[in-house]
């Protein structure tokens, strides 16, 4: 005898880029600051990610969402985010596919909504066409046009900044921006991440920069640029990256290039569009991005203690 267990989930893409919200059968990670549950998750429940996210019920592309109750006060719902390998400190086209879902299923309204993360409070706004302005957190960059040598390609220059995540964004290449160029894109920026990680160059505090970001000429002429987002799994984002566009921003505006309130349109490898814009507060910046999130499904994830595989295949 053996009993079964359930994982109930919603699907949403969000231009392109898919998001699963888990709203019931999650483990209990207590109380306190979200850093310190993402921790406590990481560290005694991290079959519960890749049950979620990875094969034979998700894929590399996957990112995990986590309803959790908020810690700070400011906030109505507390989110943490996993994908294939391990742990998000925010997510940006999550976090506009969170805000579809709860208004999918009828927890919020059109208005501003204040959601805790592992990195800090974040504001989104649902608009009353369905689009989403994520408020994201303080973003800046650290180092400017660093070195890094990566084997079969010399040496590539790029930009270290924060968005959220840790980004290492690069203009000067020789790459294709295009769907049919994945593969090549792909094994350019993985030799890129590899070259950093040997080389011991980080993001603050030791980090590890875990997303490279490509840039280029739209191939719409309502954007303003064209990037492609390797992301920790080595799965590149599908969509325009909330958290690698909040980066680009932040580069944008030190370099006088972007002007607070200012629009910028940020193409991904599908074509789809964030637009984006920052704010200076006390001589920080703080990017808002706005896109669509689609709902795609409502399931159940059935755990069966004889599967092989019910912990999810590893990656």
């Amino acid at each position: 005898m053996y009993t079964r267990q359930c994982i109930q989930a919603i699907d949403s893409h969000t231009a392109g880029e898919p998001t699963r919200l888990v709203t019931s059968g999650a483990p209990d990670l207590g109380s306190g600051p979200l850093a310190a549950r993402l921790e406590r998750l990481r560290t005694h429940f991290d079959h519960f990610r890749s049950t979620v996210v990875n094969e034979p019920r998700g894929s590399d592309v996957l990112v995990g969402a986590l309803l959790c109750e908020p810690d700070d006060s400011r906030c109505s719902i507390g989110v943490i985010y996993f994908n294939n390998v391990g742990y998000l400190g925010m997510c940006g086209h999550g976090t506009i596919g969170v805000i579809a879902t709860l208004a999918y299923m009828g927890f919020i309204q059109p208005g501003e909504h204040w959601i805790d993360t592992p990195v800090g409070p974040v504001e989104a706004t649902l608009h009353p066409n369905g689009a989403v302005t994520l408020k994201n957190v303080r973003s800046y960059r650290t180092a400017v046009r660093v070195p890094v040598q990566v084997p079969g390609y010399g040496t590539v220059i790029g930009d270290i900044a924060w968005g959220g995540n840790w980004f290492f964004l690069v203009e000067d290449h020789q790459e294709q921006l295009s769907l049919q160029n994945t593969d090549s894109l792909t094994h350019f920026t993985w030799a890129i991440r590899q070259a950093l990680e040997s080389a011991k160059i980080c993001g603050d505090d030791g980090s590890v920069i875990d997303h490279i970001e490509l840039f280029g000429a739209p191939s719409s002429p309502q954007a303003d640029s064209r990037n492609f987002v390797l992301c920790p799994g080595k799965a590149y984002d599908r969509s325009p990256c909330g958290t690698g566009t909040s980066a680009k921003l932040a580069c944008l505006h030190a370099d006088g290039k972007l002007q607070p309130g200012q629009i910028w349109r940020q193409e991904g490898i599908l074509g789809s569009i964030f637009e984006g814009s920052v704010e200076v507060r006390d001589n920080s910046v703080y990017p808002s991005i706005t896109g669509i999130a689609h709902i795609t499904a409502e399931i159940k994830l059935i755990l069966e203690p004889s599967d092989p595989f019910v912990s999810g295949i590893p990656t």
